[in-house]
């Protein structure tokens, strides 16, 4: 951070901030702290490109104080990957949870298909199956995991099946349209 003064005000009161200062030579003219800016006029934040300038005081014709600070711009490539491998982590996880639930949906009702004497009481476990299944589809959903219209088309197989499972058994007739 760098200050700006300018000479009418500071240069007369303080002699080291004085434009000329001694040195082994005798008189030398130079600046004595380089990140002193010493100006006789404010011109507000155009006076210097690539900085941001702010006036601690009104800006008049005695002198103006303001603050240069420079401000380093974030390596945004870095942080975009970062972010994607947060963002690829986290959804290939929800991506694995909900196959995962799939799949053993999908096993219950294979298995209570092949059943020889099952009873409509045996698709309750399977319901509560699919129940966390639509659930974890559709936090996946919301969260941008998964787009709607794929989310919709994993719960409709889902109960597409389920169906299947019930027509087979004669515990769903389908109501004929007239």
């Amino acid at each position: 951070m760098a200050l700006c003064y300018s000479t009418s005000s500071l240069a007369l009161f303080h002699p080291i901030l004085n434009r000329q200062h001694l040195s082994s030579t005798g008189l030398k003219s130079a600046n004595a702290f380089p990140s002193l800016k010493l100006s006789n006029s404010f011109s507000g934040p155009s006076l210097f490109s690539g900085f941001s300038v702010r006036p601690l005081a009104m800006p008049s014709r005695r002198s103006a104080v303001s603050v240069v600070a420079v401000s380093k711009k974030p390596d945004s490539a870095a942080k975009r990957a970062r972010q994607a491998e947060k963002r690829r982590i986290y959804n290939r996880s929800h991506k694995s949870e909900i196959k995962s639930r799939m799949r053993k949906v999908f096993e219950a009702l294979g298995k209570l298909k092949k059943a020889t004497a099952p009873s409509p009481e045996d698709l309750i476990p399977i319901e509560k199956l699919i129940a966390e299944a639509y659930s974890s589809i559709d936090k996946a959903v919301k969260v941008g995991t998964l787009h709607r219209n794929t989310g919709g088309h994993r719960k409709s197989r889902l109960s597409r099946r389920k169906k299947a499972v019930e027509i087979h058994h004669g515990w769903y007739k389908p109501a004929m349209v007239a």
